[in-house]
């Protein structure tokens, strides 16, 4: 069952991005019908355009659909405001401190001193 699903979500999350080349598929498998009868420059064979023009116009018509679905998807999108605030005005005002005290501090802390017998390089043979 989960494979199943599987092969449910995986089609038709890449079928979109196929639908490109599907139309250029249904193009070169109709070239001949396309350019006789769906051709815009069906009456001017000096052109060549053997229906690139039909075929221009649908992965336009293609894009054109894709681009509207995104836009609307992102504005259907709701937008969560995290952080909104007045504009305020700061001010800093100067605080007189008293004279710094000089304090004795009554102990000492101890310092640690690493043992350098320790780090004696090993004799050389």
């Amino acid at each position: 069952m989960r494979t199943f699903i599987l092969y449910i979500w995986l089609i038709t999350t890449i079928l979109p991005t196929f639908s490109q080349w599907g139309t250029i598929a249904y193009y070169k498998l109709n070239k001949e019908y396309i350019t006789r009868v769906l051709c815009q420059n069906r009456d001017k064979p000096q052109l060549h355009c053997n229906g690139k023009c039909y075929l221009a116009k649908k992965l336009k018509e293609q894009q054109e659909k894709q681009d509207r679905q995104t836009s609307e998807r992102v504005e259907s999108i709701p937008m969560l405001q995290l952080f909104a605030s007045a504009l305020t005005r700061f001010e800093f005002i100067p605080v007189q401190l008293p004279q710094a005290v000089q304090r004795i501090v009554p102990y000492r802390l101890a310092t640690y001193q690493a043992p350098f017998s320790i780090l004696v390089p090993p004799p050389c043979a």
